[in-house]
């Protein structure tokens, strides 16, 4: 059976956070140049690096790399923070994540990673909320690159090793909520999964190119597409 790499996405498509990384957002920028309104955009589907980078744009300060890092650093702090105080009723997993993170592990040809715009430790503290986080040996992150083919790719090729094989023996499939989980998808030649658990439906997502599309992983047939070649 051939090697599968699945690189899930987190916001939107793992988790609902209650909003909490927009607000942490807000107060990173509030602390450090006096404006919470710096990050007034759609999210969506967008690095972290990318979103600080806007940001900056936004109130007219030049976006160097040292600026980025030091703002992420203020933003993670804060997360971590806003994250613990969110309502258990808002934060919560997406419909059918569980039972399909239960029967991907099953398989030995199945390497379990994120593929996420979010920074490494961004991802760590928004899934260790609700358990989760350990469940992912590898990744491609929002710290590895800004742009979110790239980053992907970090992510197959990390899986790879994990499973101690080349990429290009490896099915990879990207599961995201975004027309941007997508095209990114597209970009590395992995097959792509959306779920309508975010701001997109499945419609929209397949209209997007994505090879297939659910409301959320416990509907019909979405785990026989997850792991189509290893049943």
């Amino acid at each position: 059976m051939r090697p599968t790499l699945l690189l899930f996405d987190v916001d939107g498509t793992l988790v609902t956070t209650g909003g909490a990384g927009r607000r942490a957002l807000e107060q990173v920028f509030s602390a450090c140049f006096g404006r919470e309104d710096a990050c007034s955009f759609a999210l969506d589907g967008m690095t972290d690096r990318a979103i600080v980078r806007a940001g900056l744009t936004a109130i007219g300060i030049t976006p160097t790399e040292k600026e980025i890092d030091s703002v992420l650093a203020g933003y993670v702090r804060i997360l971590e923070a806003e994250v613990a105080k969110v309502d258990g009723s808002l934060y919560r997993l997406h419909t059918g994540i569980e039972r399909a993170l239960d029967v991907a592990s099953g398989f030995a040809e199945v390497a379990l990673g994120l593929g996420t715009g979010n920074i490494r430790e961004g991802a760590r503290v928004k899934l260790s909320r609700v358990g989760i986080y350990q469940r992912f040996a590898f990744g491609g992150f929002g710290c590895d690159h800004e742009d979110r083919i790239e980053l992907l790719r970090c992510g197959a090729r990390r899986g790879a090793e994990h499973l101690g094989v080349s990429t290009a023996e490896c099915r990879v499939v990207v599961i995201g909520d975004t027309p941007k989980d997508v095209t990114a998808a597209h970009g590395i030649e992995a097959e792509s999964i959306g779920v309508g658990t975010g701001r997109y439906s499945a419609a929209q997502l397949l209209a997007a190119g994505a090879t297939a599309a659910f409301p959320d992983l416990s509907a019909p047939g979405a785990l026989e597409s997850l792991l189509a070649e290893l049943h």
